[in-house]
Formats: structure tokens, sequence, C-alpha cells
């Protein structure tokens, strides 16, 4: 009888999984079981991390908006409810970068919100 050769599609599983490892510390990136859990505990941080990114921004975009806006004499939880009364409808990503990038539009922005 001729010899079969088995596990084609396990081996090929393997294969991505540990692909995917690549980087990983000791037997994390070439035991499979080992590289399996620790998949699971890095794609679930992943996971949960792009969702605090964005947390993380936007409180890096408030900081700048009140550091330009103190400049200014007002603070920020003032200047926000004046922008919304004032509809302007700039968001605090392009608010921040006018406030780090351009100080004169932001006080030009200022100035239509009072």
């Amino acid at each position: 009888m001729t010899r079969v050769k088995r596990g084609i599609i396990a081996n090929r599983k393997r294969k991505a999984l540990l692909k995917h490892t690549k980087g990983f510390l000791w037997g994390r990136k070439s035991k499979e079981r080992a590289a399996k859990e620790a998949l699971l505990h890095a794609w679930s941080f992943q996971f949960a991390d792009r969702k605090k990114k964005k947390g993380n921004f936007r409180r890096l975009w408030q900081i700048k908006i009140n550091a330009a806006a103190r400049e200014n004499g007002i603070s920020y939880s003032k200047l926000i409810p004046l922008l919304k009364k004032a509809d302007i409808q700039l968001d605090r990503k392009i608010l921040a970068d006018f406030a780090e990038h351009n100080p004169e539009v932001f006080k030009q922005i200022l100035n239509s919100a009072k």
C-alpha cells in the first residue's frame, strides 16, 4: 500500500496562525497552542484599543483648544457653548489644528463666536 500524507488543511491553518504571531516573544511565535492563546489576547486588546484611541485623540484636541483659548482670555468650557450658540460647526479636531498651526484663524473664530 502506498503512503498517504495527511493534514494539508491542518498544516495550512497552523501556518496561517503562526504567520500572525511574527514578532511575538519566546514560544508564542512558534508553538501552536501558545500562539493561539497569545493571538486571542492580542486581537481583543487590538479591538479595544482602536476604540480607546478615539477618546485619547478627543482629549488631546480638548487640551490644545483649551490652551489656545486661555491665551485669548476664555476657557474651554465657556468657548464650546459660545461656538454652539453662534452656530459655528467646527469639530474639535479642526479647532485643535487651527489652535496649533493657525492661531490667527483661531482668534478670528473666537471673535466671531463672541
